[in-house]
């Protein structure tokens, strides 16, 4: 009954891989821990593949006195990686990322607003202006150790007292560093982007995966995984 006497390859044996691949990538293991608490960077790993056991961390991220935002936001992400590394749920010999992202305005670090108050002076100060998004990425195994900053410019249109109330009223902006979600609702105030549009979100992809490739995990692995 097995014997395939037709010349025709058995149809199991092209449906099988792609069974695999679509349900079966969850059981073969994560690619990396993310040391990181944040629902989009989990999004952004997914998007492009890579399979993740989010390890967040708990560190303290106060701007020291006179801190350039680009030392700033290396600082905090080495800081969380250092404090996943010796987590005990590290258990597997896989890489580990971590990130940190910034909103600067004029050199001030824009961080998440704890009230409508904050959050209207960092809107009405984002306002028909341009203003840097940066994030930084450490990703780390052993004595391997890499990292970079990536910055974008964005553009927002001038934003008028009703749109920040409602907008608050919304509830997107109070976990939000620079008090807006560029993914959401905060889109309507962008008017242009010149740079990495997920470096945005919270991980710049493209730089991601670069510092990915020196630890074997490279482009075309993951394009394999894809269903």
């Amino acid at each position: 009954m097995g014997d395939n006497r037709s010349g025709v390859a058995d149809p199991a044996q092209r449906v099988l891989p792609r069974f695999r691949s679509r349900y079966l990538s969850s059981t073969i293991g994560p690619h990396l821990y993310l040391a990181s608490a944040s629902p989009r960077r989990r999004e952004l790993l997914s998007q492009i593949g890579l399979r993740h056991v989010a390890l967040p961390q708990q560190v303290d991220e106060a701007a020291l006195d006179r801190e350039s935002p680009p030392v700033y936001v290396l600082r905090i992400a080495a800081a969380k990686a250092l404090a996943a590394l010796g987590d005990p749920l590290r258990r597997l010999p896989v890489p580990l990322l971590s990130a940190d992202t910034a909103v600067v305005c004029d050199g001030e670090i824009f961080g998440k607003p704890e009230s409508f108050a904050e959050a209207r002076r960092m809107l009405l100060a984002l306002a028909g202006r341009t203003h840097q998004v940066l994030t930084a990425v450490v990703v780390c195994r052993g004595d391997q150790w890499r990292e970079t900053v990536v910055s974008t410019d964005v553009e927002f249109r001038e934003i008028a007292e009703d749109e920040i109330a409602a907008y608050w009223a919304s509830g997107e902006p109070l976990d939000k560093a620079g008090a807006y979600a560029i993914q959401g609702l905060g889109a309507l105030f962008v008017k242009r982007c010149n740079g990495s549009y997920s470096n945005v979100v919270g991980l710049p992809l493209y730089e991601t995966a670069a510092l990915l490739q020196d630890f074997g995990i490279t482009v075309t692995s993951l394009l394999a995984t894809r269903p």
